[in-house]
Formats: structure tokens, C-alpha cells, sequence
């Protein structure tokens, strides 16, 4: 659910815009909220935006999903070659994924990074980056510790 400043800023958002605050668009918002970190597939944010708000079908997600990603309220990743583009609340290019591909998780990391590569496009080769999607597959200490047979602080 939601908090009071998550609305008005959402709110605040889109009639900057020049766009009003609708069910569908409020299922929506809401929806990639959802534990906190998105990651949503098309169909996910559908199946959640229904459960709130009954009725809102796939092109209005689809359309909202646009809006908000015009508004930088939301951005998609592509998280996996091939796979499903996945929807998050919009975060700064500072954060990058990094993808389990045992578990499938994805976390969030703050670093440098970014930064540097940005630097380095832009003095190396006279590149400016607008966006940069990083996605770093890998695995999770979680699915690490399992393949040693581990527990996190000891030995199974």
C-alpha cells in the first residue's frame, strides 16, 4: 500500500505533466511497489494492477506503464537476454542490477561504477551517455553458500 507522500508525489508527478491521478494509474504505481523492489514483468504488474483495482486490462497497463516512464516515474530493465523487460519505480542510474541466475533475485548496488563508466565514455570517446542499464548476472550469497554446502556463519 501506499503512504501519503508516495501518492502526492505521484500525484504531483503526473499533473506536472499535465496528467491527472486515475484508478488504473494509481493500481499501477501501486503494483510496482510491491516488497519493495518491483522487477515486474508486464504480466506481474497486469495480475497485481487487477487485484487493486478489478477491471484494468493489459493495453491500459501497457499505456501506463509509457506514461510513466515519460514522466521518469518508471524505467525498464532488461534483465535477461531474451527474457521479459521487467518494470521498477524509476531510481537512479547509480544503482545497477545485479541478477542470481540460480534464484533469480536481482539487488540493487550502489557504487561508482556508473560513474566511471559515464567518465570514461565521455573523456575516452567523446560520448555522452543518457542512460546506462548494468545488469550484472552472477550469483547471490544466498545460492553461493548452497553450492558450498554452507550456512551463512558456519558449516551445514
Amino acid at each position: 500500500m501506499e503512504d501519503d507522500a508516495d501518492a502526492r508525489e505521484l500525484t504531483a508527478t503526473l499533473r506536472a505533466g499535465g496528467h491527472r491521478l486515475t484508478g488504473p494509474r494509481r493500481a499501477v504505481w501501486a503494483a510496482l511497489a510491491v516488497d519493495g523492489d518491483g522487477h515486474l514483468t508486464v504480466d506481474e504488474v497486469v495480475a497485481r494492477s487487477q487485484d487493486a483495482r478489478p477491471g484494468v486490462d493489459r493495453a491500459t497497463v501497457y499505456r501506463v506503464l509509457a506514461l510513466f516512464e515519460e514522466l521518469g516515474l518508471a524505467r525498464p530493465s532488461q534483465l535477461d537476454a531474451g527474457g521479459p523487460v521487467h518494470w521498477e519505480r524509476a531510481h537512479p542510474d547509480e544503482h545497477f542490477h545485479l541478477r542470481c541466475t540460480r534464484c533469480g533475485s536481482v539487488e540493487h548496488h550502489v557504487g561508482t561504477l556508473v560513474a566511471t563508466i559515464r567518465e570514461h565514455l565521455d573523456d575516452g570517446h567523446g560520448f555522452r551517455a543518457d542512460t546506462v542499464e548494468l545488469t550484472v548476472h552472477g550469483h547471490c550469497a544466498t545460492c553461493r553458500d548452497d553450492e558450498r554446502g554452507t550456512v551463512r556463519g558456519g558449516v551445514r
